[in-house]
Parts: structure tokens; sequence; C-alpha cells
């Protein structure tokens, strides 16, 4: 079992910037893929960003050049650091891990973390 804590969410103000943390109790080594995805109200959850142990990486088109997603192996941390943040982007946004080579992770979950986004 693995356990994925995020930080980092909060109010931004639109073409701002914030940077999510996701600290796994595991080391994450061993999962081949994690990624964010995040959830508006009312709609589906979507995949936001991904990476693979091998550093390939893979974005939503509606996010591509303005967010990215790194790990840190040591910290058995993911980041995800937004720029250019836009109200659309506002959702409740979600870690997922896997240790499968997925482009896609969803086998473990953490809890979510708000990112608010004014206009």
């Amino acid at each position: 079992q693995v356990q994925l804590v995020e930080s980092g969410g909060g109010l931004v103000q639109a073409g701002g910037s914030l940077r999510l943390s996701c600290s796994a109790s595991k080391t994450i080594f061993r999962l081949n893929a994690m990624g964010w995805y995040r959830q508006a109200p009312g709609k589906q959850r979507e995949l936001v960003a991904a990476i693979t142990s091998g550093a390939r990486t893979n974005y939503a088109d509606s996010v591509k050049g303005r967010f990215t997603i790194s790990r840190d192996s040591a910290k058995n941390t993911v980041y995800l650091q937004m720029n250019s943040l836009k109200p659309e982007d506002t959702a409740v946004y979600y870690c997922a891990a896997d240790y499968s080579g997925t482009q896609s992770p969803s086998q473990y979950w953490g809890q979510g973390t708000q990112v608010t986004v004014s206009s």
C-alpha cells in the first residue's frame, strides 16, 4: 500500500503560479508511473500530467506549455509546477501512482488539494 499526500494548493489570481507536491509513503523508485489529475465541479476527473520512472512525460492539451511535472526519487515526491494559471484550471487536484508503466496511473490516490484561480 502506498499513501500519497498532496500539498501546495490554494487561491491564486489568473496569470499566477502554484507548485503542487505529492509525497509518497514509500520509495517512488519502483513506482513506474505517477501523475496528477483534476476534477472541477460537475465535470469528470481528467488526467493533467503523468511521468514515468524513465522521466517520460505526457500532458493534457489544455496545460501543455504551462504545467511541468517532475519527480524527485530522493525525496519520494512528485511535483506539478503550474504557470500562467487560468480560471478554468480551478479544480481539486489529485496525485496518483501506479507500479505499472501506464501513462494513466490509477493504482493509488491522494486525498486531493484545492486549486482556485480567480479572474
